[in-house]
């Protein structure tokens, strides 16, 4: 009677997980530009980055990661996003003497050109135009609990307008990195995006919480070579499971090369991308990171990144 009562649940359950699956809530979720990659580093490496985050990007990534900046970084970061949107964003990393842990500001800005307003009467437009965009404030704090844990978050202020009509939002990242201390393997957990609602036309939408998890080492560390591997599984609110994995060849430290792959995603698959860093000064550098994605259908989507580190 056991084994019946098992698998008449299971006759039940199993089709109606299979049927979910068909309807996950995408297009349901608000600040859906919060979701888009900004670091070429990590996107190049197929945005397998949670455990992987040592440097200012880190605050949009895993916040956790963000004491591995020892001195101050300043990152500018560039993407073009499919249909003229473009993804705009900044961190400032300190590391003050005075307080422990490691302090980031940060700002991203999904934006586009003026856009014609649009009637039934006259469909080409009628000499108006309207503006639409969002925009996210970010103070990030991360310091180290052990010499071998880490954790930090990110409280973000957040603004959306669409032509006239703006709403105001508040959002929460929280996350943890633990070094086992063999070939720097390290693990790393974050969850995104938690916060209230954005309502617009009096329907609300949940802001788009992602849960990661994920791992890095260094497959291959000598003298002037290097690759690191990393591999995340993610659990979006809006959408089904996915993961990412990706690669890291560094040559001195001075010349990288990318390579990753995204997995159960709807237009994201292969991605590729390189760096190069200039020493300025006897701990000063600068980078420039670049990478590409292959979003199918989209075409590709090309990101530029530049980091002062001093």
């Amino acid at each position: 009677m056991r084994r019946i009562a098992i698998l008449a649940l299971a006759a039940l359950v199993l089709p109606a997980a299979a049927q979910a699956e068909l309807f996950e809530k995408v297009g349901t979720f608000g600040a859906q530009f919060l979701q888009i990659g900004t670091s070429a580093r990590a996107t190049g490496m197929g945005s397998a980055f949670t455990a992987v985050a040592d440097d200012a990007s880190s605050v949009f990534w895993n916040p956790a990661g963000l004491v591995e900046v020892r001195g101050n970084e300043f990152l500018v970061s560039q993407v073009e996003w499919p249909a003229d949107i473009n993804l705009s964003s900044a961190v400032l990393a300190m590391n003050p003497k005075v307080l422990p842990g490691t302090f980031g500001f940060s700002v991203r800005s999904l934006w586009l050109d003026p856009m014609p307003v649009r009637t039934a009467n006259r469909p080409e437009g009628n000499g108006e135009t309207f503006d639409a965009g969002s925009v996210a404030f970010g103070l990030t704090y991360s310091r180290f609990w052990t010499d071998k844990f880490s954790a930090g978050f990110t409280l973000s202020y957040l603004h959306a307008g669409l032509a006239e009509e703006a709403v105001n939002t508040a959002g929460f990242d929280f996350g943890i990195l633990y070094r086992i201390g063999v070939r720097d393997l390290r693990l790393g957990m974050v969850i995104q995006n938690l916060g209230g609602k954005i309502t617009f036309d009096e329907l609300p939408a949940k802001m788009p919480t992602t849960f990661k998890v994920g791992a890095s080492f260094r497959a291959i560390d000598t003298k002037d070579h290097r690759v690191l591997a990393a591999a995340e599984f993610q659990h979006p609110a809006d959408n089904a499971e996915r993961a990412n994995v990706g690669f890291e060849y560094s040559m001195r430290e001075l010349l990288f090369g990318r390579v990753g792959y995204n997995l159960g995603y709807d237009s994201d698959k292969l991605a590729w991308g390189f760096g190069v860093a200039i020493n300025t000064g006897k701990e000063a550098k600068a980078l420039f990171d670049y990478s590409m994605v292959d979003m199918q259908a989209l075409s590709y989507v090309h990101r530029l990144t530049l980091t002062f580190v001093y």
